[in-house]
């Protein structure tokens, strides 16, 4: 059986020779998307709770 600390190395070692990095996915955009869904529920929970 292999212990959990030689299996998060030879997974993070699997990661590396995948490239661990996709050209699809640009950090400024996705947070910025996140941003923009995090101020939409806001805005939303806010509408529904106008009785408080």
């Amino acid at each position: 059986m292999m212990s959990l600390h030689s299996t998060a190395a030879q997974l993070a070692t699997l990661a590396e020779s995948e490239g661990g990095h996709h050209n699809s996915l640009n950090p400024a955009i996705t947070g910025g998307g996140a941003f923009i869904v995090l101020l939409l529920l806001l805005w939303i929970t806010t509408r529904f709770n106008r009785d408080r």
